[in-house]
């Protein structure tokens, strides 16, 4: 069967076009298999509104990944009655996919509809069915019939029947073209003989009477259709000829009854798959306004397949098949038929596969535009078309679902089939879900046929085909967008375009046609460019960049194609168009100009030699011979010519790209350093100073041979591998060598490493260090090697004369870290090694101080100086100030306080001390007498300490010294600065650091602290003594008041209770401050910005001052008596006011204006501890407001007003709110108690009895818990107690429970009184005594659950509901008009306000001595 099917798809794939379709991979549509396909009658008995989640794994086939999108149409506005607002019309082209639709119109076919309509009277179009035909149907009921050539071939009908039939509302041509059905809007179909233009059958029965005819259609057996009327319903209508007489017999497939099928559509094979096994199925796909289906009407009938759809009510399903290959393995592929469907803004896309004699059917992908669809097509397997609401067409990519174009036809004016969704000529008798829904039904007006598209609109009727690839890059090329189209052949080129048409063959085949039409392309753009598109006039600047891009162009696309066929690239990029461009010399030039990028970029590294000839010699001309050299370094050497480049080089100085040549070109990596070093060598010899090139050389030749002792070739690269061993050994046998091949008499012995050496010591030696860290230099021949050069040095170096004893001091250091570094594997005399190390603890050379410490210290640690007496080298590293050294030979000593001098002494790592002292003090491995050391020295250097950081000298005190804090006072003391700097860091680090253990600060510190600060910062004083609690208040007051802190006396006096003397304090500095700003306002008449900026400050310290006095008076009015706060707040006032009454006639109207500010801000926060009548007399009795107008006081008396009017509003919302509050606690208290009981059982928890054989006398109670029992079995076990005359009840079960609980963590028991937790059915009899539990040894007796009873009644304040009553009956006073009754119930002793444990303690604490 496979086989059969590989063939059959083998034979089809040229008649459907399928080597355009994208291979599909059978694993990714590997789905479960529906088990058990429903039937047609369990399907109808579904619910229409019943939920489907599609599983989301299977939708991702085409796609990575697919999001999420809103729709961008309303589709509420759909729903409205209102006709959709007219949009503008926008074609939406993106330039990577051109023009893709190709739209005419039929103007043939449009002029005869429309003639037709006026000369017989054939109505406005109404349906359309394509075939190799064209048929339209008119509102009048004729069917025209069109051939390919737009001439009419049939007239079918007339006007009498449309008269009786109605308007023509669908159309079908069958495979043929020989059969035409045609529906009408009354219900009748009719067949025609197209070859013959007879009618043949009139059908009148086939479906209910006074139902539309909405879709007709044929299948694959010609004798076989399928029709769908306004009622839902879908029918089958099968033709029969017996005996010379032509029948028709009508089956229902779908009964409208259970949900109104509003499209249908068979799957239709075409000539190309007429064998495929889906033929002899004959499936028909429809879709109603909650569901799709799949049905098999052959060989019998079977429901296969469903799937439910949602949407908006005014959006309508859409269908369309379309057969698609799929690539099983590498060489077997299958055709199989794919479903789209979708409502609103969705769409799904199934395949439907047969296999093993069963039809199966697997999601491929699931689609959410941001539109709402009215109409879809396929126009190939990999593209599809569909119509929005507004009327536009959108080309999308299946797989990517990418948007490829969008094209407005508002313009057609699509014909809608509205009218027949409502039945209107059979008087509507549809549902109102299908006429709502219907208002967009455009089935019969959007047609496809052979990858085409066909419009009916009302006047015309316009086709819409696929562009093949070539057209749609000659439209670019017609419209001059010779980029636009060089880009869309580059995205067919590289098999990333999208609807593809045209292309046939195999992928090389293909590949070669696109590639000639870019040629062309490529070659007519250069021809424009240079001819039309080339600037004619302007500077010369504007024809440099004109050609600036266009060469980058050229330059691109033959790249792009030169990766397939380099040879090719070179003859065209470097022949036709090079050629064409050397016709202008401004062009050549910047042609040659543009290759540079491309060829830094390794891009570009094969270049003809004529064009590299032409493009050294542009360079040159220019001057640009750096950009030469970096180019040369990039370029095939094989490409070159290597004499012309060589000369060049030598000419110019391009000594990179000379060694480029010799490496690449030659193989060769030791002449070019042996005539580079003789050129350096030269310049040394010549005693002047090197010039700029000079250094360069030198620098590149010690980069040249960093490189080749690395194995890495210069100056980019890596050297081949077959060289690497012999590249080192040679360039170290050159660097070494004794004596040059042409040696005078008198050359010194080495001479290139005599010459590097003089050039620049330091990094020659870095060059080594380098080399020595490869694997060569850990053998024992790289051993020896290493020592053969360490001795040359020293020979050249040490034993002869012509070196600075800098570099000499850079050879030693050098030494010092190669010995460190292997081992002791170097060998030096003892002598020499002496030198070394004095010279590196040369205390008089600054030089390179921390690189030579860091050399002494590696040979230290690797053991080097071990024949050095370690008091010597401790002295040498005393005097070289190398404290590293020092710290680790006094760590092998264990001096530990001597470690802690020289992290002092170390500018470098003087912050380190404390984190040292801090680990010998806390870690392991430290002796007392080392720690006591260490300690001695500490404090020793404690001034030091502080001034690196007090903060952390602070924490070390806190955590280490905490016993010596006295100790460090007492000496610190001759030393008030630092005695502050590290008292402020100790109480810096106790507030910020939180210590497991934290030290208290004795009194004495904290007042020593508080009296440096008073000298050195006493803006700070006022915030410690808030924020600190440590110190005695007699003492720190005398303090205050010796350094005349005036603001933190007042505040310690009131701390104090001293309320008064603090008001005076601060009053005097306000009356002092008052009286400066006064003097500075009466000075001087003339307002001088210096004047001006002093009088501003004066105003902000009286304001300053001023609040601190409101905020003490504030804090303490609340527990005076009335004249007592008057006998505060009024001289307060005064204060305000005597400067106005004073100087009224003095001041200018803005500095009386500040001061009635000042005074309004006293008055304001006085109002609420002193009554309103005293301030006003007060007030009124002030001259400076009891003469003139009431203007002037007027501002002042409203704002008091404003005040009062605030207090009162929010007085009355606050009462508003506690009333609503207790409602709604009354109503939820209510609510609860009237809450009826429900008891768990019907008998009792205790006896067990039932409570119907209970005694009349006895009462049952049910708890809230379910729980109920006899009222003498809750007696009988002690859960009753009588507590002020009140019976109280507690559920015998859940107190065990509880106490059972709490037990063992030795807690209180509690009960449930009966009034909150239980129902009594009876009242409890007078004179019941409850009685002792006589089991369980953690239940309390009653006179313990008395006393505990009573203990929280003691301790018990007043209910929430208790306080809220009294409030709310103190405002109802008060809304009465009845203030003074109010003001009783608050005054009264009896008032719960006035209870002493309501009331807030708001003093300060007192004194405690």
């Amino acid at each position: 069967m496979a086989e059969g099917r590989q063939d059959e798809a083998k034979g089809l794939s040229e008649g459907l076009g399928l080597d355009e379709m994208e291979q599909l991979d059978d694993s990714e549509f590997d789905l479960p298999e529906v088990v058990a396909p429903p039937s047609l009658e369990s399907i109808l008995n579904e619910p229409d509104d019943d939920s489907f989640n599609l599983d989301a794994q299977n939708l991702d086939i085409f796609q990575d990944a697919s999001g999420e999108t809103s729709s961008l149409v309303s589709l509420e506005s759909l729903a409205s009655d209102k006709p959709l607002a007219p949009k503008k019309k926008a074609h939406v082209q993106y330039a990577s996919h051109g023009s893709i639709l190709r739209h005419v119109v039929l103007k043939g076919v449009s002029a005869q509809v429309m003639s037709a309509a006026d000369r017989v009277d054939a109505g406005m179009p109404t349906a359309m069915a394509v075939s190799h035909l064209v048929a339209v149907g008119s509102s009048h009921g004729l069917i025209l019939v069109f051939d390919p050539k737009q001439v009419l071939k049939w007239c079918l009908g007339s006007t009498a029947v449309g008269a009786q039939y109605g308007a023509v509302s669908a159309l079908s041509i069958n495979h043929d073209c020989t059969r035409l059905l045609s529906g009408f809007a009354k219900g009748q179909i009719t067949m025609w003989d197209l070859t013959t233009g007879k009618l043949l059958r009139t059908i009148t029965d086939a479906h209910p009477p006074g139902t539309a005819v909405l879709h007709i259609k044929f299948t694959d057996d010609p004798t076989l259709a399928v029709c769908c009327d306004s009622g839902g319903s879908v029918f089958e209508l099968s033709f029969k000829r017996l005996m010379g007489m032509r029948t028709c017999e009508s089956r229902c497939l779908f009964s409208g009854a259970r949900g109104e099928v509003t499209a249908i559509e068979p799957l239709l094979s075409t000539d190309s798959v007429q064998d495929h096994p889906m033929k002899e199925v004959s499936l028909l796909a429809m879709a109603s306004l909650s569901k799709m289906l799949i049905v098999s009407l052959k060989p019998h009938l079977k429901v296969l397949f469903a799937h439910p759809l949602k949407g908006e009510p005014t959006t309508l399903p859409v269908l369309a098949w379309q057969f698609v290959m799929i690539q099983i393995t590498d060489t077997t592929r299958i055709v199989d038929p794919v479903l789209a469907f979708g409502r609103g803004n969705k769409l799904f896309f199934f395949q439907v596969s047969y296999q093993e004699d069963e039809i199966k059917f697997s999601a491929l992908q699931k689609m959410e535009l941001q539109y709402v669809i009215i109409a879809v097509t396929w126009v190939n397997s990999r593209t599809l078309v569909l119509v929005d609401a507004y009327e536009k067409v959108h080309v999308l990519d299946v797989r990517t679902e990418e948007e490829l174009e969008v094209i407005d036809i508002s313009d057609v004016q699509l014909v809608y089939a509205s009218s027949f969704f409502k039945s209107l000529a059979t008087g509507g008798n549809v549902s109102k879900a299908l006429a709502l829904a219907g208002e967009r039904a455009c089935y019969n007006s959007v047609v496809s046929f052979s990858n085409q598209l066909l419009f009916l609109g009302t006047k015309s009727i316009h086709v819409m085909t696929i562009r093949t690839w070539m057209e749609r890059i000659d439209l670019l090329g017609k419209q001059s967008k010779y980029i636009e189209a060089l880009a869309m052949a580059e995205s067919f080129y590289l098999g990333r375009a999208r609807a593809v048409v045209g292309l046939h063959g195999g992928s090389d085949k293909r590949t070669q046609i696109i590639a000639d039409k870019m040629l062309d392309l490529l070659l007519t753009y250069v021809d424009v460019s240079m001819t039309t598109k080339c600037p004619a006039s302007g500077k010369i600047e504007v024809l440099v960049e004109h050609y600036q891009t266009v060469v980058p162009v050229c330059v691109d696309y033959c790249l792009l194609l030169g990766r397939r066929n380099p040879t090719l690239m070179k003859d065209i990029l470097f022949g036709g168009i090079y050629d064409r461009f050397c016709q202008d010399p401004i062009a050549r030039g910047v042609f040659l100009e543009c290759l540079e990028p491309y060829i830094l970029n390794d891009n570009l590294r094969s270049v003809t030699p004529q064009v590299m000839k032409d493009f050294m010699e542009h360079y040159q001309h220019k001057g640009l011979l750096q950009n030469i050299e970096a180019c040369i370094v990039h370029m095939d050497v094989a490409n070159l010519d290597v004499h012309q480049v060589v000369v060049m080089c030598w000419l110019h100085g391009l000594y990179d790209a000379l060694i480029y040549i010799y490496n690449k070109g030659m193989q060769d990596y030791i002449t070019p350093l042996e005539e580079l070093l003789r050129v350096l060598q030269s310049a040394i010899k010549s005693n002047k100073q090197l010039t700029d090139d000079q250094i360069k050389l030198g620098n590149k030749l010690l980069v040249y041979i960093s490189c080749c002792l690395a194995g890495r070739a210069y100056p980019l690269g890596d050297i081949p591998p077959n060289l690497v061993d012999t590249v080192k050994s040679e360039v170290f046998k050159c660097v070494t060598v004794l004596h040059t091949k042409d040696a005078s008499e008198g050359e010194q012995t080495y001479p290139y490493l005599r010459t590097l050496v003089q050039f620049d010591t330091r990094e020659f030696l870095n060059v080594l260090a380098l080399a020595f860290e490869e694997p060569e230099f850990n053998t024992e021949e790289g051993m020896r090697q290493r020592q053969r050069i360490v001795d040359i040095l020293l020979q050249v170096m040490v034993e002869s004369v012509g070196f600075t004893p800098t570099q000499v001091g850079c050879l030693f250091t050098f030494l010092a870290r190669q010995m460190a570094r292997h081992e002791n594997s170097i060998l030096v005399n003892r002598l020499l090694f002496e030198q070394v190390l004095e010279f590196l603890a040369s205390p008089e050379d600054d030089s390179r101080h921390e690189e030579r410490q860091q050399a002494l210290l590696e040979l230290l640690n690797a053991g080097g100086l071990q024949q050095v007496d370690e008091e010597k080298l401790l002295s040498l590293a005393e005097n070289a100030r190398f404290y590293r050294v020092c710290e680790l030979l006094y760590e092998k000593r264990r001096d530990f306080d001597k470690i802690l001098a020289c992290y002092l002494r170390d500018a470098a790592r003087r912050q380190q001390v404390f984190s040292f002292i801090h680990t010998v003090m806390t870690a392991y491995g430290y002796s007392n007498e080392e720690r006591n050391a260490v300690h001695r020295e500490a404090m020793k250097q404690l001034e030091d300490l502080v001034s690196i950081n007090s903060k952390k000298t602070a924490q070390l005190v806190i955590t280490d010294f905490s016993h010596s804090l006295t100790e460090i006072v007492s000496k610190l003391e001759p030393q008030p600065v630092v005695l502050y700097d590290f008292l402020q860091g100790l109480f810096d680090t106790k507030e910020q650091v939180m210590m497991k253990d934290p030290v208290s600060t004795e009194p004495s510190v904290t007042e020593k602290y508080i009296d440096l600060m008073c000298k050195y910062n006493p803006q700070g004083v006022m915030a410690f003594l808030k924020n600190n609690d440590t110190y005695r208040l007699e003492e720190t007051l005398q303090i205050c008041r010796k350094h005349k802190s005036l603001e933190a006396t007042a505040y310690l006096l009131e701390k104090a209770g001293d309320v008064q003397g603090a008001f005076n304090i601060m009053l005097e500095t306000l009356v002092s401050k008052v009286k400066v700003l006064n003097q500075l306002m009466l000075s001087d008449s003339a307002n001088t910005p210096t004047q001006d900026s002093q009088t501003q400050v004066a105003v902000s310290s009286v304001q300053t001052n001023l609040l601190v006095i409101i905020q003490i008076l504030q804090r303490n009015s609340g527990k005076m008596k009335e004249d007592e706060r008057e006998a505060l707040w009024f001289p307060l006032m005064e204060v305000m006011l005597s400067p106005q009454r004073k100087h009224r006639d003095s001041l200018s109207q803005e500095q009386i204006q500040a001061y009635k500010d000042l005074t309004r801000h006293v008055l304001n926060s006085m109002m609420g501890y002193i009554a309103l009548p005293a301030i006003l007399q007060k007030i009124m009795q002030d001259p400076a407001y009891n003469t003139g107008k009431f203007g002037e006081i007027r501002e002042l008396l409203l704002g008091m007003l404003d005040t009062y009017n605030y207090e009162q509003t929010l007085l009355k919302t606050t009462n508003s709110l506690l009333s609503h509050d207790l409602h709604w606690s009354l109503c939820n208290l209510k609510a609860a108690v009237n809450k009826g009981l429900v008891p768990k059982q019907e008998d009792c928890g205790v006896c067990g009895q039932h409570f119907s054989i209970s005694e009349e006398q006895d009462s049952v109670i049910v708890f809230s818990c379910g729980h109920a029992y006899h009222t003498s079995c809750l007696q009988s076990v002690g859960c009753c107690h009588m507590i002020e005359g009140t019976p109280h009840w507690s559920c015998s079960l859940c107190n065990v429970a509880r106490r059972e609980a709490k037990t063992g963590r030795g807690r209180t028991l509690s009960w449930s009184s009966a009034t909150a937790a239980s129902k009594q059915v009876e009242p409890l009899p007078s004179g019941a005594v409850s009685q002792p539990r006589s089991h369980g040894d953690a239940l309390l007796s009653p006179q313990q659950e008395l006393s505990y009873s009573q203990l929280q009644k003691s301790f018990k304040g007043p209910s929430r509901l208790a306080i809220l009553a009294e409030l709310k009956r103190a405002a109802k006073y008060e809304d009465s008009g009845k203030p003074q009754d109010q003001k009783k119930i608050f005054s009264s002793s009896s008032s719960i306000l006035q209870n002493e444990n309501f009331q807030l303690k708001v003093a300060a604490p007192p004194v405690i001595e």
